[in-house]
Parts: C-alpha cells; structure tokens; sequence
C-alpha cells in the first residue's frame, strides 16, 4: 500500500470519528464524560455502523444506567423513538451468571467464554428473544437491530420519558392485572417456547392500557435443563408482588400446570 493511500484512510478514519461525536453530542456538557466512558472506540463504531445505515438517525441523552447496561433514547426512521441498550463491560460475578442462562440454550452452543464473545452473545440473545416474544403476540419492545454489544429497539414512553414500572402505578383491577400478566407468561411459554426467568413488578411497565415485558436477555428456551425452575420463579415473584398488594393469588402449582399444559 502506498504512502498517499496510508495517508489517505487515516484521515478517514479520523473524519468518521469526528462525524460520530458531532452527530452524537450536540453539545458539550456533563453528560459528555458519562458518553465517553461507555463509547469506547468498538462501541462508537457499532453505533456509526446504525447511524450510516439509518436505523438511528440521532442519539439524544441517557435514559437509564444499570451495572450491566445503559439504555439511550434515540429518534430512527419517521422520527420513531427509539432506545439503545448498550452492554457494558461485565463484572466476573455478572459473567458467571451469564453463563447460567446461556448453558444449555442451543441457540448459543459455540458462544465462546471471553467477556466481549458473552456480551455480544448476551446482546443477540435479547435481541431473538424480543423477536420470538414479538412475534408470539406478547407486547415486548419491538427489536429493530443488534451489533456487537448494541441493541435497537423500541422506545417505551414519549419524548424520551420512560414508561412507568408496574410498581409505580396505582392500579385499579389489581385482580385483572394479575390474571393478565399470568396469561403473559402462559403465552410466552405455549407460542414463544419462552420461559421470561425474572419477571417482576421491576420489568413490567404500564404504557397506554397495556404491560410491557421488557429486560428478557436472560429468558430461556423451554427445553433448557432450568427452565421449570425459572418458570416457578417468575410465578413466585408474581404472586409475592400481587399478595403483598392484597390480591387472592392462585397456588403456585396449579399456575405453573396451567400454563404448562396444552389448552
């Protein structure tokens, strides 16, 4: 390769940088060091990746910030909302609980076991199960895309304001929710094949008469070796929240062969 075509990609390369953080930042402010710390240059160029394509036409500030992931609202195509997880570098506690979930799942049967190989995995897995629940008529965030440590999908809430959690809404027909919600789960195991594995009144939000399911990375396949175990949990956790709230729950037993068994 000559000197001028050496020359000639470094200053492209320089060019996409600068077109990334003029896109992404349309002013320098506090969140500028918070943006920094979770863009590092493969995740920037993840980013570009759906920025060039038109799959995100605009990244405009932080929504939420966990120890695994943050999520960014963005606008897409037609000025669609939009929200940007982004996984984070993981601890080796949250590594090896990432491996409980996808053990066992065939889908990721040769997912190698270095951290950047699991996030991308971890990554890809939401992202199908999105599709899988989406698809089965279980009301998700709509997935649009996935890159590396990446994922696309639907925003939940307007101008850039999350939905409210189930937790924080006064509910009115506690009974009906409940019920609503166990036909959730039944319709994620009968359609998706899909067992959620934490459902709670933590990743369940309210939005427009409906409940959203959402965080379902770690959802399973039904014929993973845990899946009965992590069905019983989400049933646990719902009756725990409904009770509390002083709703007659159904025994957790004849819930679980309910929707365990074929209508």
């Amino acid at each position: 390769m000559s000197q001028d075509k050496k020359v000639e990609e470094k200053l492209l390369r320089r060019e996409k940088r600068y077109e990334i953080e003029q896109r992404m930042m349309e002013k320098r402010s506090e969140e500028y060091e918070v943006l920094e710390e979770v863009f590092d240059k493969p995740t920037l160029m993840t980013i570009y990746h759906f920025m060039d394509t038109g799959a995100v036409r605009k990244i405009s500030g932080i929504v939420n910030s966990g120890k695994e992931s943050r999520i960014y609202h963005g606008v897409g195509v037609n000025k669609r909302e939009l929200a940007l997880k982004i996984y984070l570098v993981v601890s080796a506690e949250f590594k090896k609980g990432m491996l409980m979930y996808i053990q066992g799942d065939p889908r990721f049967r040769r997912v190698k076991r270095d951290t950047k190989s699991l996030i991308y995995a971890w990554a890809l897995k939401e992202y199908k199960n999105l599709q899988k629940a989406y698809r089965s008529g279980v009301r998700v965030p709509k997935p649009i895309a996935v890159r590396n440590n990446v994922l696309v999908m639907e925003f939940i809430g307007k101008d850039g304001v999350s939905a409210p959690l189930l937790r924080e809404v006064q509910l009115e027909h506690s009974k009906e929710v409940y019920q609503v919600l166990l036909e959730i789960v039944k319709r994620l195991y009968q359609k998706a094949h899909l067992v959620h594995g934490d459902v709670s009144e933590y990743n369940i939000m309210v939005w427009k008469g409906e409940l959203v399911l959402f965080d379902i990375s770690q959802a399973v396949p039904i014929e993973h070796p845990m899946a009965n175990q992590f069905l019983r949990r989400d049933i646990r956790n719902l009756n725990n929240y409904f009770e509390k709230i002083g709703v007659q729950v159904n025994p957790l037993e004849d819930v679980y062969r309910w929707v365990t068994e074929s209508d």
